[in-house]
């Protein structure tokens, strides 16, 4: 690979765990995001526990589910932090890493959604801005890693998740509903597509 076409960029790999489908009715409990190159290079993690929002109520579903793992709800309601002070400080660690950054998550359309709602709604930035903004967390359209996997497994998209792919290509850390190991386990995804497809 030549120096002009080496990959730059640094791939800022989210998981998040919300108590119900709807940003604003329901909240964004927890979330982990684990920095890493093309190559896997871990450049940087953040992980934390939010409140919930003002006025907002699990949804009954999500909650009776939660019941069902135990462990992964104590991880994301366990000394929870005021959310204006977690995304503060979340956009703080963003502008500390090296540029040019890009959202990544398995999919992208729910995890980047409520990533974007929180951003917008605490801090000033989107997950995509438009052209013109220039002061931005995140560069590019953002990545989603369930899309990526069905391309280079050739699988459909529904069918791809941590259960249907090899424990080996997350490294074999566990898919626990704790964010921070599925943050881990996808960002070593997001390594293996990389080598697997040649990029």
């Amino acid at each position: 690979m030549t120096e002009l076409s080496r990959d730059r960029w640094i791939y800022v790999v989210t998981d998040i765990e919300v108590d119900g489908p709807w940003p604003g009715p329901n909240s964004m409990r927890s979330f982990a995001s684990v920095a890493v190159t093309a190559d896997g290079a871990e450049v940087g993690r953040f992980e934390a526990v939010l409140e919930p929002l003002p006025g907002a109520a699990p949804n009954p579903d999500t909650y009776a589910w939660f019941q069902t793992v135990p462990e992964a709800w104590t991880a994301a309601t366990t000394d929870p932090r005021p959310v204006p002070e977690v995304m503060a400080d979340y956009g703080t660690w963003l502008r500390a890493l090296p540029e040019p950054r890009m959202f990544a998550a398995s999919p992208i359309a729910f995890d980047g959604g409520w990533i974007d709602y929180y951003l917008r709604r605490f801090l000033r930035f989107g997950l995509v801005q438009g052209p013109y903004e220039h002061d931005v967390l995140f560069h590019g359209p953002g990545l989603c890693l369930r899309s990526y996997a069905a391309a280079v497994t050739g699988r459909p998209v529904a069918e791809v998740s941590p259960s249907s792919l090899p424990a080996e290509w997350f490294g074999d850390v566990e898919h626990t509903h704790r964010a921070i190991d599925d943050a881990l386990g996808y960002a070593h995804l997001l390594g293996e597509l990389f080598r697997r497809s040649g990029a």
